[in-house]
């Protein structure tokens, strides 16, 4: 009987460390910055300028604003957990190339920026950002791109507010759910300090959304796309790239067929458009 109480022990205290040590290194695991110094120089093809936000908690934010001449309007493009806007930037081109203007920050704790990071934190940061952005477009000129982490966080921004459309590239049904498929013996529901609902937020957007979704994306399953277009039939459409992965849709010529028709075939954009029912 003591030898069985001893393994019990032995199993329970090592599955409680393993709950204590993903509860405090869950930013480790889940985040993977590149830390910049603030006097580092970025380097780009097309023309920019850096962009800093004090904000009120102390907390610091770095972002990069490609422009072109006679701009069709703004892409703000929500970023994964890698790196910082520093490699991110070079998928500016895919946008300015197509007649936009395209505005990137870090992440806290990413590149140049600085702070506290939280769920909260990231969806008020994320806000703010959208607020001035305001001041230099008007709304309808301004769409949210949301790529990999960063699509939750921008359907959340989409949802306090009224932008063009919303582009979701990978995007997941939740931060929760995601995890789950890698931490299902662990109670993830209490130990999660993100769980970035797109879900929910989905549902809260009123304008025109479109996905972008490799079919052999392993990280993050194909069906978590067609779940979430789903949710919202009506005003949304999945695009499908056959043998695209997670990591590589912009080596795939469908991928830039489908950016273009969504950014600048007015027929095609209408036709979502109109399905929209109008709030009184």
């Amino acid at each position: 009987m003591t030898d069985w109480l001893n393994i019990f022990l032995y199993i329970s205290g090592a599955y409680i460390l393993l709950c204590l040590i993903f509860y405090f290194l869950q930013d480790y695991f889940f985040f993977r910055p590149e830390i910049l110094p603030r006097h580092f120089t970025y380097q780009y093809v097309f023309p920019f300028e850096e962009v800093n936000f004090d904000m009120e908690d102390g907390g610091f934010i770095n972002g990069i604003h490609f422009k072109v001449p006679n701009s069709k309007g703004v892409i703000y493009y929500f970023k994964g957990n890698s790196r910082s806007i520093k490699g991110w930037g070079k998928f500016a081109r895919d946008f300015v190339s197509k007649g936009y203007d395209f505005f990137m920050v870090d992440y806290r704790g990413f590149g140049k920026s600085s702070g506290k990071r939280t769920e909260s934190i990231l969806y008020n940061d994320g806000q703010h950002v959208y607020k001035w952005l305001t001041t230099q477009y008007d709304e309808d000129k301004i769409i949210i791109y949301g790529r990999s982490l960063g699509s939750g966080i921008a359907t959340r921004i989409a949802s306090w507010n009224d932008p063009k459309m919303l582009i979701l590239d990978s995007p997941y049904m939740s931060f929760l759910a995601q995890i789950k498929r890698y931490g299902f013996l662990l109670p993830i529901n209490w130990l999660l300090k993100y769980h970035i609902r797109t879900d929910f937020f989905i549902k809260k957007v009123t304008c025109p959304i479109f996905f972008l979704h490799g079919k052999k994306d392993r990280l993050i399953p194909f069906s978590h796309s067609e779940k979430l277009q789903k949710i919202v039939p009506k005003q949304s459409h999945l695009f499908s790239i056959e043998k695209a992965h997670h990591n590589n849709l912009p080596q795939f010529s469908e991928y830039h067929d489908f950016l273009y028709d969504i950014l600048n075939d007015d027929d095609f954009y209408e036709h979502y458009f109109k399905q929209i029912p109008k709030a009184i």
